[in-house]
């Protein structure tokens, strides 16, 4: 029995957020520990070895600041590197689905930002979606209800600068190189967690915290080229609802380590964020098939023409 590539790539996809998911948990276990700065530090320094091993030929570490539009490229840059700061603080701070639940906002911040930066016409159906998703982080965090944390605003942050970047990825995505794209950001995550661990200072971490956070990182870059494999093998729309099985492992994680365990309101917001999520990519994928099959008959119909003759067939193999 053959599986088809699209097939293979939604497995990717699952691999790529399990193993996210996993190195989120090895974070958010060495909390206690060791503070955000130190921990973020390590794991963008051990995220990077698989890039870089399995960096192309073609792409030089000597070109890697040779830059066609360098501002939006550090503004990238920056806003990954916020995001990853603030996503740091959420893990060691606050339950795991929920923060997966805020961060998952970003789609609906990336949308909101394209309507203000791009001027791209967002359908009705979309913002109806988007506040369903507002609504079951609502019924999760209930603000007003339950303590609201530094983390769940720290999550929050991430979620909107994550859809920064991803709009300014849109622009430059096609005129720089993929190792500045990788190698910019990581480089200002690294800085800036340097800096604020001297000011705030450090702890030296216990060899087997050190390897724990080591092989968090190094997880972290290996879902990336898991992401990279999946999205090379089947549409983005087949893998995007990939995404949604981190909630599954934020619970069994959250559950078996840390003994966080949402009440029944919480797991319903869950799967109102959920199920926003897939509609999203239901939709999209059905209107690209529409507009895929609707052209396919336009085609048909100008090859036919009024006689109904279809030209000259296939070459005989």
């Amino acid at each position: 029995m053959t599986i088809s590539r699209p097939i293979i790539g939604i497995l990717f996809g699952l691999m790529a957020y399990g193993v996210y998911s996993t190195g989120d948990a090895i974070v958010k276990s060495a909390g206690g520990e060791l503070g955000t700065f130190e921990i973020g530090l390590i794991t963008t320094l051990f995220s990077l070895i698989p890039a870089a091993v399995t960096k192309r030929r073609e792409e030089r570490w000597g070109e890697l600041l040779k830059l066609n539009r360098p501002w939006l490229v550090h503004g990238v840059g920056f806003a990954r590197m916020l995001c990853a700061v603030f996503i740091t603080y959420s893990f060691v701070t606050v339950p795991l689905a929920e923060v997966y639940c805020i961060a998952f906002l970003s789609p609906a911040f990336t949308t909101l930002l394209s309507v203000i930066l791009l001027r791209e016409e967002v359908k009705p159906e979309r913002w109806v979606l988007i506040a369903v998703s507002f609504i079951g982080v609502l019924l999760v965090v209930r603000p007003g209800f339950k303590i609201l944390e530094l983390g769940h605003v720290t999550a929050l942050g991430c979620a909107i600068f994550a859809g920064l970047s991803i709009i300014g990825t849109r622009i430059i995505s096609t005129t720089e190189k993929r190792i500045s794209l990788a190698f910019v950001p990581g480089a200002y995550t690294l800085v800036v967690n340097l800096v604020l661990m001297a000011i705030f200072g450090f702890m030296v971490p216990r060899p087997e915290t050190l390897a724990l956070l080591a092989f968090a990182g190094i997880l972290g870059g290996a879902g990336y080229l898991f992401q990279i494999s999946a999205l090379k093998r089947a549409p983005a729309s087949r893998v995007a609802p990939t995404q949604y099985s981190q909630l599954i492992w934020a619970l069994g994680y959250g559950a078996l380590f840390f003994s966080e365990f949402p009440d029944t309101l919480g797991l319903v917001g869950l799967g109102v964020v959920t199920f926003a999520g897939l509609s999203n990519v239901v939709i999209d994928g059905a209107r690209t098939r529409i507009a895929g099959r609707w052209a396919e008959y336009r085609g048909k119909r100008k090859r036919t023409g009024a006689t109904g003759y279809r030209g000259a067939g296939p070459d005989p193999v």
